[in-house]
């Protein structure tokens, strides 16, 4: 059996012992395999057409641009693997508990604070509800780490920050963030409220081309097949933020798709490959 290469965004100082570890777990099955770590996901994309990698660990927004390329090349891109977490996800639209605001109509023209141009759980998805409504705002970007498709939480606290300064009328972050920003105390008891939660979404996926080469279903098999009752494995999903890896789907995409499509977000880097 041949190596398998995974490529990775390096997000984090911890996605380096997440792949050791799931490297030396993989090993002791059988599966020879290593990782490429990439700054950022239009690389990662790039690489995969290549073929310098067999299997990509994409965001959202790299799974709709490796789908779109692998079809100009007439080929298919195949989401085989995603994370308990990564389904069925919203974000949020915050005010502050003392404003006026009460739907999304009401932020018409105001300052709303956004994540990283290419977030699409804090910029893109939220921009366009509010494009779906017929409601402009003045999207206040926090650019950290453009590259990453908000593969962190930098645009989205400081967007929160900016809400609870006073510098804009509203914040766009994933419900998940809201939670984690409030227990670390960012967000103190009823100082902020949800005005809108968006539609459902799916996030990150295991990405192969043409199903893959042979190894790919010894990969998968393995994915589905970790338990967290596995005191190896644990620390390692943990670290990677799941209990369990479930079969990959793509049908929780639209909300992105929509959005992306309305803002021509990725046409002109699709249209120069």
């Amino acid at each position: 059996m041949r190596e398998l290469v995974l490529g990775a965004v390096a997000y984090d100082a911890k996605v380096v012992p997440i792949w050791d570890g799931f490297r030396e777990w993989f090993a002791a099955r059988d599966l020879p395999f290593d990782y490429i770590l990439f700054t950022n996901y239009e690389r990662q994309v790039e690489a995969q057409l290549r073929g310098d990698i067999d299997v990509a660990w994409n965001s959202p927004l790299a799974w709709l641009e490796i789908r779109d390329l692998a079809a100009k090349q007439r080929r298919r891109a195949e989401a085989i693997a995603m994370r308990d977490t990564d389904r069925d996800l919203t974000s949020v639209v915050l005010v502050r508990a003392d404003s006026p605001f009460r739907s999304l109509a009401d932020l018409r023209g105001k300052r709303v604070g956004v994540g990283a141009a290419d977030s699409p759980q804090a910029t893109l998805i939220p921009l366009g509800s509010f494009a779906e409504s017929g409601v402009n705002v003045d999207a206040v970007r926090h650019d950290v780490l453009v590259g990453k498709h908000g593969d962190h939480v930098g645009g989205e606290r400081l967007a929160v920050k900016a809400l609870l300064a006073g510098e804009v009328d509203a914040a766009c972050l994933i419900d998940g963030n809201r939670l984690a920003f409030a227990r670390e105390g960012l967000l103190a008891p009823n100082a902020t409220r949800v005005l809108v939660q968006t539609p459902a979404y799916d996030h990150c996926n295991m990405t192969v081309f043409d199903s893959g080469p042979p190894e790919t279903a010894r990969f998968r098999e393995l994915l589905l097949g970790m338990s967290y009752d596995d005191p190896q494995v644990r620390p390692l999903l943990d670290l990677e933020g799941l209990k369990v890896w479930q079969p990959g789907r793509t049908e929780g995409y639209a909300v992105l798709e929509r959005a992306i499509d309305r803002f021509h977000t990725i046409d002109p880097w699709l249209a120069t490959r």
